[in-house]
C-alpha cells in the first residue's frame, strides 16, 4: 500500500512556514501532510525573532526524538521530505528505521562528509566567524540571506521571503556539525552508511545553491554503501530556498512521484 502521509522537515534559519506552498500542494493531491516544528519553534516567525530563547535550547537529539515520536505514532510509514538541515535529519530518521522513503533536499551533510565549498564557507560565516556564537542564536542580515538562500531570486522576492521566513539559527548546532568530523566516536549527525534496512533515499540539489552546493549532496550520496536505493537529482538554476522558487510545483511532484515509486 502506498504511503498516504507526508512529513515535511524544515531546516535552520526557517520554520515550518517555509513549507506553506508544499503543504497546500500535497493536500490537494489527497495526502495528509504534517510539517512539525522543532521543539520550541511552534510559535510564529515573528515571535522567534523577538525572543530566540527557544532556538538556543534546541539540540539535534531533542529534534530527532521529537520527529521520531510523531512518525512512530502514524498508522503507516510516511514519505519523509527534509530541506537543508531537515535533509540531514531525514537521513537520520531513515537510518533509525522510520519512514517508507525519504527525500533529502539541498541537504546538510551527515557525519563523515568533508566537502566544504567556498560558497558554503561564506554562507555559514555569520555563525562560524566566532566560537562565541556556539552560545548564541545567530540571525542573517538580508544581504547574508540573499547570498545563502535566495541568490537566484530578485532582490524584491528575496527580501519578502527573508521577512516572512527568516529566524536566527542555533550557533551551537552549526558549530557541532563542523566539529563532528574531528571528534572521536559518533556525533549527533552520524548515520550507518552500510544500513541495508534503510528506506530508499533521494538527494535533491539546486545547481546554484550556495549554502549546500551540489558537491555536498554528491559526496553525501557517495558515502552510502548499503544495498538499498540511493539516488541523486540536480535541478538547474535553483538556489537553496528551492521550495519557494518559481517552478517548485514541478519539483514537488517529481520528487513525490519518485518517492511513491520507491516506497517500501
Amino acid at each position: 500500500m502506498a504511503p498516504d502521509t507526508i512529513v515535511l522537515v524544515h531546516g535552520f534559519w526557517v520554520t515550518p512556514r517555509s513549507w506553506e506552498h508544499w503543504i497546500r500542494h500535497y493536500e490537494k493531491r489527497g495526502f495528509r501532510v504534517l510539517a512539525p516544528a522543532y521543539p520550541g519553534y511552534e510559535v510564529e516567525v515573528e515571535a522567534l525573532n523577538a525572543d530566540p530563547t527557544p532556538i538556543l535550547r534546541s539540540t539535534v537529539p531533542q529534534i530527532i526524538d521529537h520527529y521520531e515520536s510523531i512518525i512512530s505514532k502514524l498508522p503507516t510509514p510516511p514519505v519523509i521530505i527534509g530541506h537543508s538541515a531537515g535533509g540531514a535529519f531525514t537521513q537520520i530518521l531513515l537510518d533509525h528505521g522510520l519512514g517508507a522513503v525519504g527525500v533529502a533536499m539541498n541537504s546538510a551533510p551527515t557525519e563523515g562528509v568533508r566537502v566544504v565549498p567556498l560558497s558554503q564557507v561564506k554562507s555559514t560565516f555569520p555563525v562560524l566567524k566566532s566560537p562565541a556564537n556556539r552560545h548564541r542564536a545567530v540571525p542573517l542580515t538580508f544581504e547574508q540571506w540573499q547570498y545563502a538562500f535566495t541568490n537566484t531570486f530578485s532582490e524584491e522576492e528575496g527580501r519578502a521571503l527573508w521577512q516572512r521566513y527568516a529566524i536566527p539559527a542555533n550557533g551551537g548546532i552549526l558549530w557541532g556539525s563542523v566539529l563532528a568530523n574531528f571528534q572521536p566516536g559518533h556525533q549527533d549527525t552520524w548515520v550507518d552508511y552500510h544500513n541495508d534496512d534503510r528506506a530508499p533515499l533521494l538527494f535533491v540539489s539546486g545547481s546554484e545553491d550556495h549554502i549546500m552546493p551540489p558537491a555536498v549532496q554528491e559526496s553525501n550520496a557517495r558515502h552510502y554503501r548499503s544495498r538499498t536505493v540511493t539516488e541523486r537529482r540536480e535541478y538547474d538554476g535553483y538556489a537553496h530556498l528551492l521550495p519557494a522558487q518559481q517552478g517548485w510545483e514541478t519539483i514537488a511532484d517529481e520528487v513525490l512521484d519518485w518517492a511513491l515509486r520507491h516506497a517500501r
